[in-house]
């Protein structure tokens, strides 16, 4: 399976970009965007490497203020703006943060020009899930379909947190590898699936990884603020276009499944599948699930471009 290793895409905004690819550049594109503070390695090479094996040209990377990509140090955000933010307090839209999930969208968009690749089958999770919709109200002409794995439309009604999540989130993180990777595994226990049990060696090496290509705390905290003063997408996803999939788990306390459930319900004949059991991770043992979501919404782009 051809594997490009780590490179760069230097994007016109100044922002460099670190991603990945795998299998034949021939292939049609697929893009993979993580979530809050999760570099590219969250999507695991297995999973990319399955995804490849189904006959795609598999794209990683790395978010602005995630792993190797660029960090906006000089955009500092408090933790008071993050909580005003949360509670509405005043309301979100009157904070101003440093970047917006449009402007990570861009980001992705930068990437496929870098890689000189006009349209992208484009799939999300959690955060990554409201950049890939992001992605195609604002860049319709760039995205062949769209799959939004436990995410949400950015009302603030729904895709809600479990009150015990939102203290984990911005409890310190300490000054050192090691208190880096306690708290990781702490928050990873709070939303890990319940019937679908992870690896915990796994999850220390991916905690270790995480914290080694480039973790900081401010970098979460810009995209947290990201995420809370998003705007309501219902009305822009109900005027999408392309086949799209949305997969959410019965037992996520991080985006509760009312955000999956109207998501669904705002995009036009959107496949909704929902997995009981399932947090908000994901577990090893729903790799094919997800992989032939991908698929199976890809191939409805081909039949709908073949008509």
């Amino acid at each position: 399976m051809p594997r490009s290793g780590e490179l760069f895409a230097s994007l016109p905004s100044g922002i460099d970009i670190c991603y990945e690819t795998f299998g034949d550049p021939a292939d049609p594109a697929v893009l993979l965007i993580m979530g809050l503070g999760g570099p590219m390695g969250w999507w695991t090479a297995a999973f990319c490497e399955q995804l490849a094996d189904r006959g795609f040209f598999v794209i990683r990377y790395d978010n602005r203020d995630t792993g190797r990509s660029t960090k906006l140090r000089e955009h500092p955000v408090s933790r008071s703006q993050v909580v005003r933010a949360f509670v509405g307090l005043p309301r979100p839209v009157r904070i101003k943060a440093p970047y917006s999930l449009s402007d990570m969208a861009d980001d992705a968009i930068g990437v496929l020009d870098h890689l000189g690749i006009e349209r992208a089958h484009v799939a999300g999770v959690s955060m990554g899930g409201m950049i890939a919709q992001t992605l195609a109200i604002e860049h319709p002409e760039r995205a062949l379909s769209l799959t939004s794995l436990m995410s949400t439309t950015g009302r603030r009604t729904v895709g809600y947190q479990h009150p015990r999540i939102f203290p984990v989130l911005l409890s310190s993180s300490g000054r050192t590898r090691d208190s880096y990777v306690a708290r990781s595994l702490k928050g990873s226990r709070l939303i890990e699936s319940p019937a679908f049990p992870s690896d915990e060696t796994a999850s220390r090496d991916r905690a270790y990884e995480t914290y080694d290509r480039g973790w900081t705390a401010s970098g979460v905290t810009r995209q947290m603020l990201a995420v809370l003063t998003q705007p309501d997408r219902t009305r822009a996803l109900a005027r999408l276009d392309l086949p799209a999939v949305v997969i959410h788990g019965l037992n996520d306390p991080l985006v509760h499944r009312s955000g999956g459930r109207a998501t669904a319900a705002a995009i036009r004949g959107a496949e909704h599948l929902e997995i009981a059991g399932m947090a908000h991770d994901l577990p090893a043992q729903l790799y094919p699930t997800f992989i032939d979501a991908i698929v199976r919404t890809a191939a409805r782009a081909r039949d709908s471009a073949e008509r």
